[in-house]
């Protein structure tokens, strides 16, 4: 464990204090159901949601609040996070009980949670000032980006459920109609704790958008 620690100081490029607070940032559950990393990635999330707002008031002054939330999702989702874990090589200091949850689709959330929980723990062994500087080092080049990707409906929606639920968000066919010309969708989609909300749209995936939208929507009320 000391080597892995050592190994895991080179990789983040400063000095562990409470090494306790670090190996709990990369245990998965699986490998112990008290001392993992699920409460810390809780604490990161939010730490890193509040850097990167924060940052991004910075360097946006005059944009509009709705702009900055959907700029702020494009950089603190789970592919970023994912990214800067792999980065930082969280994937080779994971401590995982379960060997079948190294699949590829598993291990992109583990990484990333990790990534998440990690922040926590710097954040408790170092404090706000140095996390700070760490996460707008780890995210730069992503924040720097003039291509900030600005994450459509669907995608908010479904990380809102998999981060809420930890499933993905339920879209159902409802019709076709309309001449081939101009044809016209129907779904709806729905979250574990939600009715079907429905949607229509000149195509499926335009439809699926509109029904994500909608179903948004009613969260901000």
């Amino acid at each position: 464990m000391k080597k892995n620690i050592s190994k895991l100081e080179q990789s983040l490029g400063f000095k562990i204090i409470n090494t306790k607070l670090y190996i709990k940032s990369i245990t998965h559950k699986s490998a112990d159901k008290i001392n993992n990393f699920e409460k810390l990635e809780f604490l990161g999330d939010r730490v890193l949601g509040l850097c990167i707002s924060k940052k991004l008031i910075e360097i946006f002054p005059n944009e509009k609040e709705g702009i900055l939330d959907k700029k702020l999702a494009s950089l603190v989702n789970r592919n970023k996070c994912y990214e800067v874990g792999k980065q930082l090589k969280l994937d080779k200091f994971l401590i995982i009980g379960n060997l079948n949850l190294k699949k590829q689709i598993v291990e992109k959330k583990i990484v990333s949670d990790s990534c998440e929980a990690l922040i926590g723990a710097i954040y408790l062994d170092k404090g706000f000032d140095f996390v700070e500087k760490f996460i707008l080092k780890c995210w730069n080049k992503h924040i720097n980006d003039k291509n900030i990707i600005i994450v459509d409906a669907k995608t908010k929606l479904q990380e809102y459920s998999l981060k809420k639920f930890k499933i993905l968000p339920y879209y159902k066919f409802i019709s076709d109609t309309g001449p081939k010309h101009k044809p016209n969708f129907k779904v709806a989609v729905r979250l574990k704790d939600t009715s079907f909300v429905e949607a229509e749209g000149s195509s499926k995936k335009l439809a699926q958008q509109a029904a994500a939208t909608k179903l948004l929507q009613l969260f901000e009320k």
